[in-house]
């Protein structure tokens, strides 16, 4: 099992274990990524107003939900309805899925409470996560 493989299944067992989560959890890697990884992340959540929200998932802590709705605002249309054409499911349900998953993943790739240091892209973003949380060494 890959890296990325391994963070996938942490998030999926954490926020509910069914295939759709998978699903979720590969497509919201997929904006993670678009977006600049977690700093671009960041980024998009300030500039539409939820700065606030996305630094409480990276701090130690509970994790507040996003909605659907907060998903589409800061990723837009365009990527929602592309993720929902690909994964074969209502624009509408692509942003519920990602929304259901994403402060779960941005917790996960940020366990001591801010964001790693290094190159930015979700791989080493992963890798970091991996390597702190004990899984690989």
């Amino acid at each position: 099992m890959g890296l990325l493989d391994q963070l996938k299944q942490q998030v999926v067992n954490e926020v509910g274990g069914s295939t759709q989560h998978a699903g979720a959890v590969e497509a919201a890697m997929g904006l993670l990524q678009n977006a600049g990884g977690l700093s671009g992340l960041v980024q998009a959540f300030q500039q539409n107003g939820l700065g606030d929200m996305v630094s409480s998932w990276i701090k130690t802590g509970p994790n507040p939900p996003v909605s659907g709705q907060q998903v589409q605002q800061v990723f837009g249309s365009e990527q929602i309805g592309q993720l929902a054409e690909k994964v074969g499911v209502p624009p509408q349900m692509a942003s519920s899925l990602v929304a259901s998953v994403l402060p779960t993943l941005v917790d996960k790739l940020t366990p001591d409470g801010q964001i790693p240091q290094g190159g930015g892209s979700l791989l080493d973003e992963g890798f970091s996560f991996l390597k702190k949380s004990g899984l690989f060494s």
